[in-house]
């Protein structure tokens, strides 16, 4: 699993600063986005490519090889096996780099070059829309800022440290222009991407601003090692199907015993085959009265925060459970519930997303229903009544399997997700009523 920080923000804020410093401190790659769009415009100036000769552009993005690398703890950038760490800063550059990086299929070609160059790593990423475009779903995503002035200031004395002839007034120039047309750009505008952190550096020295984004960074590592945990598969066994196998016993008879449990059609769940049990969600305790409960093996969902209790954590693992962080699309939940799925496994889900949440009003999760109609699962509906107080019976109300083959299970539209929602909820509402 990778770790990305993504660093947005306006010319001269002080972004490559920051990443470099970071990527030292937090041993992440660092990916300097400016510096491919940098090369491209060196290259086009090198053969004399005009910005709108869109048949060269594409020939020169067919053959053109961009690397970057360490060298002595500094970034080294080649292009086409030269060196051009120095080159690609220069006036020349500067002056067409924005407009350069406006075009459609430049933007497209280094947004697949960039993911690329991370993939599977631990990496730091500055430029205006990785928190945006490039990876929307950035661990850690920061908007740093300053006033023009600052970032005009800063930017010429790095000239004057690189020997680069240009004014002040020059620079102020060009990065106000820059600023106009980073805003304005039809393909990955500069803009605040949603769950950013914004960090006005205006008055801030680099060692406050490494402050503030570590805090942000270290935050956010401890919560990924958190999630690690909870997300991790228990290997399949021997010792833990006899321990699940003792455990769900002793789990089910507390049921029996204390619940006055009674399971009612329960052959109407395959003894084997991909099957979807879907039920009603009265408390915490029905989940585990369905797994323990049912014969076969049901990796069911449950939210995320279940696995915070150490007790919870250890049946949760025990039982296969699967972690889901509610309100937000899990697609990592998702991929692993239809990873399930393919193999013939029993998977158990609340359409209902929360407690009661038909009697809250809460919106029916069509997730069921999705998998459902893309794995050809069938589903059985479970009425669940009772009130799960002691020495008050519960029953458990199996309903026939639903097939849904009559949709497409390629690509579902939204209406026949409800229409197969609305069937699926139909179902256990009845058997919730049912025998009463």
């Amino acid at each position: 699993m990778s770790f990305i920080v993504a660093i947005d923000g306006p010319a001269g804020t002080g972004k490559g600063t920051m990443a470099n410093i970071l990527s030292k401190k937090y041993n992440l790659l660092n990916i300097d986005t400016g510096a491919t769009y940098r090369c491209v415009a060196l290259e086009m100036l090198n053969k004399k490519i005009g910005l709108e000769d869109e048949e060269k552009i594409a020939e020169m993005l067919k053959t053109i090889k961009i690397e970057m690398n360490n060298q002595n703890g500094k970034q080294k950038v080649e292009l086409n096996g030269e060196d051009v760490t120095e080159k690609i800063r220069s006036k020349e550059v500067s002056e067409i780099v924005s407009q350069v990086s406006s075009i459609k299929q430049i933007r497209l070609a280094m947004a697949g070059l960039q993911r690329k160059m991370a993939q599977g790593k631990d990496v730091i990423m500055e430029g205006r829309d990785i928190g945006t475009v490039i990876f929307p779903t950035a661990d850690v995503k920061i908007y740093l800022d300053a006033n023009v002035e600052v970032r005009a200031q800063r930017r010429f004395k790095q000239n004057q440290e690189k020997g680069i002839n240009m004014s002040y007034e020059e620079v102020l120039e060009n990065v106000k222009m820059r600023d106009k047309n980073d805003m304005e750009k039809e393909m990955g505008a500069l803009k605040i991407a949603p769950g950013a952190t914004v960090i006005d550096a205006s008055e801030m020295t680099i060692k406050q601003v490494e402050r503030k984004i570590s805090k942000i960074i270290d935050k956010k590592i401890k919560q990924k090692s958190k999630e690690a945990k909870i997300y991790k598969i228990r290997p399949e066994t021997t010792w833990k199907k006899i321990e699940r196998a003792i455990v769900k016993r002793l789990i089910y008879t507390f049921y029996r015993v204390v619940f006055r449990l009674e399971k009612v059609n329960e052959e109407n769940v395959p003894i084997d085959g991909t099957v979807i049990i879907c039920a009603n969600h009265l408390n915490t305790w029905d989940a585990v009265g369905l797994v323990t409960a049912t014969k076969r093996k049901v990796n069911f969902i449950a939210k995320e925060d279940l696995f915070n209790n150490p007790l919870l954590s250890w049946i949760g693992h025990l039982f296969d459970v699967i972690p889901i962080k509610r309100g937000m699309r899990d697609m990592e939940a998702m991929k692993r519930c239809l990873g399930y799925l393919k193999n013939g496994t029993a998977l158990g889900i609340f359409p209902e997303g929360t407690r009661r949440g038909l009697e809250k009003g809460a919106k029916v999760q069509n997730g069921a229903a999705y998998m459902a109609l893309k794995t050809k699962a069938k589903v059985v509906p479970v009425g669940i009544q009772g009130t799960f107080k002691p020495f008050t019976k519960v029953t458990l109300n199996y309903g026939k399997p639903i097939d849904f083959s009559k949709y497409d299970s390629k690509n579902p539209e939204k209406d026949e997700l409800d229409k197969a929602t609305k069937e699926i909820m139909d179902n256990i509402i009845m058997l919730t009523k049912a025998g009463k």
